[in-house]
């Protein structure tokens, strides 16, 4: 069976039928059958079709297990082993064999596993072989200079062991007689951690640099093609690299004859020894807390499995010949050979000389080793997908504060504007609609734009608040579903199209808008609900904020993470606090409410232009590739988990009949994977991560998202009606509101600029200088810092903000003069730095390639607060504006209170315990694991002693 997550399919066992069964020691059954008499082969892949369960109940159809017993090699085609590939598709096997047959009392199947085969001659001679015949392609001059470079997929160094990728880079270099200068290189690095390097693309541009132009890469630890050789090797190292005519790759294995009857006599080794797996099995990583893993290795290496283990030596042994020089002994060839002569068992050594261990080029001026990123640099994690552009093509987050902040100052100039237009048109469909009733009923006419005090009464704000409250519930519907699908498919199709998509329903919108103004008499006010159903169904302002701190976690180090978040936080305030200001002086100056949304259309435009056809994209196609490919498998397995347990559980009610039917209807078309792309709420799953260990951090995650929901949907529900209760009791007009809101948003300008950094520098970066100087460490080459859950200063930050909002919504509430009601308005402002505070704490909770996710699941409680909050303030203060129009101000009073109380049990330094198997390419956890990916279900805990094969 194969368990590797590469495109190693169907094709490798008809290459391996085409190259001789017979030959490979499959030998064929006496009754000619074709099948051979070591058993049939079987495919499983971790993330594509066919998966293990699949693989699974096949072997039950062809009757094994299910009381018919039987015995199955689990065998890895990782030829060296790693928790996150092998382990990692071995876990699953015996998850999938404990939930099919852990409660079994006997005649279950008897598995052993390939678990790592390194050095096999068989292995080293195809590799080899391979690079010799790319070496023939150079002029025989220059060939011995040819630099080998093997690229290894590269892996956290809490993860990874090294020593098998060396084990067999040695060995094809002894094979070669150390004929060239060599270097084991990493390809494939995602996330900040310290992982191992230097990076293949780093390494072949600096050896370019340095002159050296022959090169040639070897996939090490890859047996055959698939996107990491033909796309990152082919089309980014070697495609980018400009020397495609003498940068190449040799071959991938695939079908090569050679390697497959390397997989026929290990296969055949395998079953002949009655071994369970290697020596090495049993041994788990030092850091691995995962009850999965133990249990899998338990299983398959502990001492309840009764087959023989390998001794120590025969893990890593190579057979060799006589001695140093001796030829390489080659087998005669079998009858009914297809004519290739295949060298498998023996293995010459050579005995490298000192030259062999000295520098290929030199170790340059830095002379660094093995470093991350080959430059003594902390770059963002996809920074070499870039390397090598000029400027204008690379991303940063400087691309977006212009335009962004642009696009937050039309958002902030047309906020007091667009109440005041909506005030206008529902008065003047209010009094038109008296007039009909009344003939006789006079008013004084409704001019859009100026100051209409016949409007202040309370039928009018009644109405007012009712409309904006739906136009409001609207928006926030649709935005609660599309805006975490537009940051989902952001991961596979890129940041910039998305961001404007997101800004297009904002053109909409305003044109509307425009529309209902110039043509009152002709375009009711109600034709303003299209425009917020367009900026809705293109997730409106939350999908713009989500997508722009997507694009800046992108291209951005950990480190300086939260410091480009604040700069669009700022961006947003600025726009807030000055886009009202502007926004009030020019619609004076220009006598017209009308105008100042033709300059927010304008703003919309130039922001759309921008980022399309300006900003560099953040995601590399090979980035949006992985994370396609890892999508469609984890909608596969979801898919198929529903397909063979949804018939199960309706046979228990309707009968199996319509379990039949019900199976026929889903193994026809793509419904069902569509229906369950359109789950809205799945984003949510990441806020109550699983593991017995993550319980504190589960509530930690959830508070901090709670309170971060507060804060954002009380700014975005609770503006509306702050404006409108501040023109109603002190008759102030768009000038007079702007201001308000303007000095407001500038407070928090400030607090985040200014005194959130000073406080920081005081209480975070002094100290921590401090430390370094203590124990001797250099600033400028201090190791980087690693996520460790939120620092009590985060949490006193976060209780000073919600303790100022606090006092703020209680001045609000007794206050009856403008002056005091503004300063009140400034104490709550303080508050600002509430939001920013958590949107980094609360990614330190998590490795840095989940806090796309995370800020995902954010938005999507975003924009459900959207719904909510308006639902509570508008309609509130619609019920009470006769009456009491400070109850709203009660309400977020209560609301916010709650939040300072929540704060108190937020815990510092707690951080996500993750499942070894998460070390993917793309990670996430166990696609179509229903359960919790560390603790164990009761059919994973039975389990048997297995007997010995006789």
């Amino acid at each position: 069976m194969d368990t590797q997550e590469q495109t190693f399919t169907d094709e490798v066992i008809r290459d391996a039928s085409t190259t001789g069964y017979a030959k490979c020691s499959w030998i064929k059954g006496p009754d000619g059958d074709g099948i051979p008499e070591y058993g049939r082969p079987y495919v499983a892949f971790r993330y594509a079709n066919p998966l293990t369960e699949e693989m699974y109940h096949k072997l039950f159809a062809d009757g094994f297990g299910n009381g018919k017993g039987g015995r199955a090699v689990a065998f890895t085609q990782y030829p060296q082993y790693s928790c996150s590939t092998t382990g990692s598709s071995l876990n699953e096997l015996w998850k999938w064999r404990q939930r099919l047959e852990g409660k079994a009392e006997s005649g279950t199947i008897k598995w052993s596993v390939i678990d790592r085969w390194p050095a096999h001659p068989g292995l080293v001679e195809a590799f080899a072989s391979n690079i010799e015949k790319t070496l023939a392609e150079y002029p025989e001059d220059r060939r011995s200079q040819v630099v080998l470079l093997f690229s290894a997929h590269s892996l956290p160094m809490s993860v990874v062991n090294r020593a098998e990728v060396a084990a067999t880079v040695y060995a094809v270099m002894q094979r070669l007689r150390f004929s060239n200068p060599y270097r084991l290189c990493w390809q494939s690095q995602v996330g900040p951690s310290a992982w191992l390097g230097p990076q293949t693309q780093t390494s072949v541009e600096e050896y370019i640099k340095k002159g050296q132009k022959d090169l040639v890469l070897i996939p090490i630890a890859f047996t055959s093609d698939h996107i990491e050789t033909l796309y990152e090797l082919d089309k980014e190292v070697i495609g980018e690299s400009g020397h495609e005519d003498t940068v190449k790759r040799i071959e991938s294995l695939n079908g090569n004859p050679i390697f497959i009857e390397a997989l026929a006599d290990l296969a055949k080794s395998h079953l002949d020894g009655g071994v369970a797996c290697s020596y090495q099995m049993g041994l788990r990583c030092p850091g691995c807390k995962s009850e999965r893993c133990a249990e899998s290795k338990k299983f398959f290496a502990g001492p309840e499995n009764a087959f023989a283990k390998l001794a120590p030596s025969e893990d890593f042994s190579i057979k060799t010949n006589s001695g140093p020089g001796s030829k390489p002994n080659k087998e005669p060839e079998d009858e009914g050979d297809t004519g290739t002569t295949i060298r498998l068992i023996d293995a010459e050594i050579y005995e490298p000389s000192s030259s062999d261990s000295t520098p290929l080029i030199g170790a340059g001026a830095g002379g660094q080793e093995d470093n991350t990123d080959g430059a003594g640099k902390r770059n963002w994690d996809g920074s070499t997908d870039f390397a090598g552009l000029p400027w204008w093509q690379r991303p940063s987050v400087y691309w977006l504060l212009g335009p962004y902040f642009l696009f937050t100052l039309a958002f902030g100039g047309s906020l007091v504007p667009k109440i005041n237009l909506v005030v206008d048109l529902v008065c003047r469909q209010y009094f038109a609609d008296r007039q009909l009733l009344d003939p006789t009923f006079t008013f004084t006419p409704v001019i859009l734009g100026s100051d209409n005090p016949q409007c202040n009464v309370p039928g009018v704000q009644k109405d007012v608040a009712t409309f904006t409250l739906v136009m409001s519930v609207l928006t926030g519907v649709l935005s609660a579903f599309t805006a975490p699908k537009l940051g989902s498919l952001s991961d596979r199709h890129g940041r910039k199209k998305l961001m404007v998509i997101a800004s297009c329903g904002g053109v909409l919108n305003e044109i509307i808008t425009i529309l209902a103004a110039r043509f009152p008499e002709a375009i009711d006010y109600k034709w303003l609900l299209l425009g917020s159903f367009f900026d809705g169904i293109t997730g409106s302002f939350t999908a713009g904020s989500l997508l722009s701190h997507s694009y800046t976690s992108d291209c951005s180090p950990p480190s300086k993470r939260g410091v480009y978040i604040g700069y669009l936080h700022a961006c947003l305030f600025t726009g807030l606090a000055f886009g009202p200001l502007l926004a009030g002086y020019f619609v004076k100056w220009t006598g017209t409410l009308l105008s100042i949304f033709y300059v927010t259309l304008g703003c919309h435009i130039f922001f759309i232009s921008f980022v399309y056809f300006i900003t560099p994209e953040s995601l590399s196609k090979k980035r949006q590739m992985l994370a396609r490919e890892k999508y469609d498998a984890e909608q596969a397995t979801t898919t198929n988990q529903l397909r063979s347990s949804l018939p199960n559980y309706l046979s228990r009610f309707a009968g199996p009949r319509a379990a039949r039917l019900l199976n026929d209807r889903m193994s026809r078309g793509a419904w069902l994977p569509a229906l369950l792309s359109a789950n809205p709420l799945a984003p949510l799953k990441i806020l109550a991560p699983s593991g017995r260990g993550n319980r504190a951090l589960r509530l930690n995650i959830m508070l901090l998202a709670a309170i971060d929901t507060i804060i954002l949907s009380t700014a975005m529900g609770a503006g509306t009606v702050t404006v409108l209760y501040s023109e109603y009791l002190f008759d102030w007009g768009t000038l007079e509101a702007s201001r308000f809101v303007s000095i407001t948003s500038l407070t928090r300008v400030v607090v985040l600029m200014c005194l959130m950094p000073a406080v920081n520098y005081v209480f975070r970066i002094r100290p921590m200088r401090r430390r370094q100087r203590q124990l001797g460490v250099d600033p400028q080459n201090a190791p980087a810092e690693a996520n460790a859950g939120a620092d009590g200063l985060d949490i006193w930050l976060l209780r000073i903000a919600l303790v100022s909002d606090v006092a703020g919504l209680m001045g609000y509430v007794v206050v009856r003069t403008p002056g005091l009601f503004i300063l009140c308005g400034v104490v709550a402002a303080f508050g600002g730095i509430g939001s920013a505070v958590i949107q980094s704490a609360i990614t330190k909770h998590v490795a840095t390639e989940r806090v796309g996710s995370l800020l995902g699941a954010l938005g999507l409680l975003h924009a459900l607060g959207r719904v909510i909050s308006p639902i509570l303030f508008n309609g509130l203060y619609a019920a009470t504006v006769e009456t009491f129009p400070q109850a709203f101000f009660v309400l977020l009073t209560a609301i916010f209170g709650l939040a300072l109380f929540a704060s108190l049990f937020v815990r510092p330094h707690l951080y996500l315990q993750e499942d070894n198997d998460g070390y993917l390419a793309v990670p996430v956890r166990d696609p179509g694991d229903e359960e919790n990916a560390d603790e164990l279900i009761d059919d994973e805990i039975q389990s048997e002693t297995l007997p010995r094969l006789s």
